[in-house]
């Protein structure tokens, strides 16, 4: 790729630990060097958008071939066909609740190149006393699908890098799983590396690899983030066809780079229905034109197979400042429905992923959500543009927010994401029939 992009060499990434001559930032004074961002309602002629069709019909198309171009990379026009079996059902039970799981495997098409096999696994766990169809929640799971090896063990961490790993430590408590089941709902595990690898030797492998038939990428060819979201697409395909599920109402929810995956799956397939966007830092919902905690160089340099090509070069002669797009464009591209981004605190371990960063993204979204008829990131007074107390919802408006006091886990802000969901998810009873009034 830097060969390709014509770049001697990379600006190295910041060190977590604090140390070395590219140290992370941790003070918020220094965090904002280019404080002014793309409009995300200006089109590339410079005129202004005034009207919902003049989004959908002008701009979004501009802001969705901007970041298949620059930064996530663009899905081949053709895809092969995805076949999907269930290959077991069993009965069983999460924290107290009857389930009956479906082991889903989706058989993607390699006839045009046999030597690269791609399966899509995931489980569909649904309350065993549903009377009918029920919403879906989707996880892009960290979880090991079954028959996945064991990755080998990290290097020890040491310093701040060991203090965020302690603070990861799950709380005590119902997981997102046990609690979505309770509620009566559905619970999809999709395996996103079953399909995609996550590391860069996978990207002549997997779904990417079997389209370009094991050859190296193209600079705007998609990285696993893209991909991860085209597998999860592919499941809502399965999920359409399965009379227990109310297809209408399915969410997807990721933390951490598969939250990075979750934000493009909901960017790209207005289908899902709503978003849980957690800790999900540089790459993800957190804005390119910051400077706190993980940086774009650090992806550049390290996880650049989650991007597209091009993103590179950005860490290279071009700087964020010269990204014709940031993040909190990605997040308007959700709209009208509805995101919660959340994550921990960086006294809790979770600086890594800047979560104020993303807070501020979402604020400069909202001009897109207003213009289609929804409230941005707001409590009861309205819009919020300062970032709130820890664990203070601002759930008021299709775009929410909650940061919770711990580090970088999935589970704590999980809760309020159910509460508010529950209204978009879950469509209201039907009205009582009205009686005639009798006659005395």
């Amino acid at each position: 790729m830097v060969d390709l992009l014509g770049l001697k060499e990379l600006r190295p990434g910041v060190k977590q630990d604090g140390t070395g001559a590219n140290p992370v930032n941790w003070d918020e004074a220094k965090a904002n060097p280019w404080p002014k961002l793309p409009d995300p309602l200006l089109l590339n002629n410079g005129k202004r958008v005034k009207t919902a069709k003049v989004w959908w019909t002008e701009r979004r198309p501009e802001l969705v071939e901007i970041f298949d171009r620059e930064i996530v990379g663009r899905v081949p026009a053709h895809t092969p066909a995805v076949r999907w079996e269930v290959t077991g059902t069993e009965q069983g039970s999460v924290g107290g609740v009857a389930t009956v799981t479906k082991h889903l495997v989706g058989h993607v098409d390699n006839s045009e190149d046999p030597a690269i096999t791609v399966n899509i696994q995931a489980d569909l766990i649904l309350p065993a006393d549903a009377r009918g169809p029920v919403p879906v929640v989707t996880e892009l799971t960290f979880d090991l699908a079954p028959g996945e090896p064991v990755p080998p063990p990290r290097p020890p961490r040491t310093g701040a890098l060991a203090a965020s790993a302690a603070a990861a430590r799950p709380p005590d408590g119902p997981s997102p799983k046990q609690q979505t089941l309770a509620k009566g709902w559905g619970y999809v595990l999709l395996y996103p590396r079953s399909f995609q690898a996550d590391n860069a030797a996978g990207l002549t492998r997997g779904i990417i690899g079997l389209c370009n038939h094991g050859q190296p990428r193209k600079l705007d060819d998609w990285g696993a983030l893209r991909a991860w979201a085209w597998g999860a697409s592919r499941v809502l395909d399965y999920l359409e066809t399965d009379k227990a599920v109310d297809a209408k109402h399915v969410a997807i929810a990721g933390h951490s780079r598969f939250g990075k995956a979750a934000l493009v799956t909901m960017a790209y397939d207005q289908r899902f229905a709503a978003a849980y966007v957690n800790s999900s830092g540089a790459g993800g919902a957190d804005l390119a034109r910051r400077r706190f905690g993980e940086q774009l160089e650090n992806i550049a340099a390290g996880e650049y197979y989650w991007m597209g090509g091009n993103y590179i070069k950005y860490a290279g002669t071009l700087t964020p400042a010269d990204m014709p797009v940031d993040m909190h464009e990605l997040i308007a591209l959700c709209a009208p429905r509805p995101v919660l981004i959340g994550g921990g605190t960086y006294k809790g371990g979770d600086g890594w992923a800047d979560v104020g960063g993303t807070f501020m993204a979402e604020v400069a979204a909202d001009p897109v959500y207003t213009l289609l008829g929804k409230k941005g990131v707001s409590d009861d007074k309205g819009l919020v543009t300062t970032l709130p107390p820890v664990e203070t919802p601002l759930v008021a408006g299709e775009l929410a927010f909650r940061q919770h006091p711990g580090g970088h886990n999935i589970q704590p802000n999980f809760a309020t994401f159910l509460d508010w969901a529950g209204r978009y998810l879950a469509p209201p009873p039907p009205p009582k029939p009205t009686l005639p009034r009798p006659y005395y």
